[in-house]
């Protein structure tokens, strides 16, 4: 009954979170009717990476990966390890955008720091003289390039600030400006996140001709909320632009196994969609659709987490027989935490995902566990596969998840057929 009762409040959760995403698309409809686009640095105002674009681009305060510095700068407190992203896509007309990001967490006294390059490239324009006869073609760029620094005054209050260098190119006319983003991070409760920013503060302010035009500034405000001991997120967004007014946008992102997220949004006017795949090796393959007027697009990305801090563990061997001479496997403990270690975990699970085995202790983990193949009760377990994760918990509450690898006992050993030859 306990686990009924479990199902029904992750399905009652989940039904919530799609209800309020839809409850922001039906508040914005009316306001996208009136909204129009043109303004200075309009792209890079409306940019969604991958994995964004699947959760409506609400990630003020949800932002947790290098990119999200072009939402809020302060997010790379919330990055533990050294992170890579790139990400490419080709939207309308021969429109494509690219985007490369790099972030390494914040260690003792130093602040985060991050990195992101993104770009845009048009298609062919057709150019006419006054005539209106066609004597060539051109096309139209834009490059942004931030700097970002981060830094956590306390275990729940983090700040962040960006410098922002654009450029632009239209034909043979050229210009660039610098400006700069402020952002900060609140976690009002341990699964609730507050995010806010000011963008495009003292510019940039680029000139192609004759007329400087200067990036509107722009805030965004939300929140996020863990929900499902973690696996799932609602996150809303309110973005307030000098050129357009306010803008409203949601999603909610459920990582239904440890290795693959689903995700649902409304962004301003559309709804999008999106998924992610994790691989045990630190690799993120990222996938986001978004509804347009002009038809979907499509984004791919693929990210890489290393080094910095984390939690890591590895049974050798990783199949083993209690009854053979390998009758007990070593499981390697490994981890590194921001603040001093708290306290550890490794369940080790079987394939209906009841925890058969436990081991814990405070501290920092030891080097390594033994494991002899039995359960709780000191009873031998059946051949089969098994899974195993390390969590460690660190002083300042924040939680690092290694990631889960497979076990096997085995001590029927190797099955076949001996053939019997009878000779005359």
């Amino acid at each position: 009954m306990k686990r009924i009762r479990m199902r029904k409040h992750d399905l009652f959760a989940v039904t919530s979170a799609l209800c309020l995403v839809l409850v922001i698309a039906c508040a914005n409809a009316a306001l996208a009717e009136e909204q129009d686009g043109g303004a200075p640095g309009d792209w890079l105002s409306r940019y969604s990476s991958a994995r964004t674009i699947g959760i409506g681009g609400a990630f003020v305060a949800a932002a947790d990966e290098p990119l999200g510095a072009l939402w809020n700068p302060a997010c790379l407190t919330q990055i533990y390890q050294n992170a890579i992203y790139l990400e490419s896509a080709r939207l309308f007309e021969g429109t494509s955008i690219n985007g490369l990001s790099f972030a390494s967490p914040e260690r003792g006294l130093l602040p985060g720091f991050g990195f992101t390059l993104l770009s845009l490239s048009s298609g062919e324009f057709e150019r006419t003289n006054e005539l209106n006869d066609v004597i060539g073609s051109f096309k139209e760029g834009d490059m942004a390039f931030l700097l970002t620094a981060s830094k956590s005054l306390s275990p729940r209050l983090s700040v962040g600030a960006n410098i922002k260098m654009v450029r632009q190119s239209i034909d043979e006319f050229k210009g660039s400006g610098v400006g700069g983003d402020v952002g900060l991070l609140f976690d009002v409760l341990p699964t609730l996140r507050l995010g806010v920013s000011m963008l495009n503060i003292g510019g940039p302010n680029i000139t192609l001709r004759e007329i400087e035009e200067q990036f509107p500034s722009e805030f965004r405000g939300g929140f996020s909320l863990r929900v499902l001991s973690g696996r799932g997120l609602i996150t809303t967004e309110l973005a307030h632009h000098d050129w357009y007014g306010t803008r409203l946008h949601g999603g909610t992102e459920f990582w239904v196994h440890h290795s693959m997220a689903l995700r649902v949004g409304y962004n301003d006017t559309y709804l999008t969609g999106g998924a992610s795949f994790r691989l045990a090796n630190g690799m993120q393959f990222d996938y986001g659709a978004n509804d347009h007027i002009l038809g979907m697009t499509h984004r791919f990305g693929i990210s890489y987490r290393f080094g910095g801090f984390f939690a890591s563990s590895e049974a050798i061997p990783p199949a083993f027989s209690p009854l053979g001479t390998q009758s007990v496997t070593k499981i390697h403990l490994k981890s590194k935490t921001k603040a001093e270690t708290s306290n550890w975990k490794l369940h080790i699970v079987d394939k209906s995902s009841h925890v058969v085995r436990r081991f814990s202790g405070k501290g920092a983990p030891p080097a390594h566990v033994m494991w002899d193949g039995k359960d709780e009760t000191g009873l031998p377990l059946p051949d089969g596969a098994y899974k195993y994760r390390l969590v460690v918990m660190d002083s300042e509450g924040r939680e690092l998840v290694g990631p889960e690898r497979l076990i096997e006992i085995m001590t029927s050993g190797p099955q076949g057929e001996v053939p019997i030859i009878i000779s005359d």
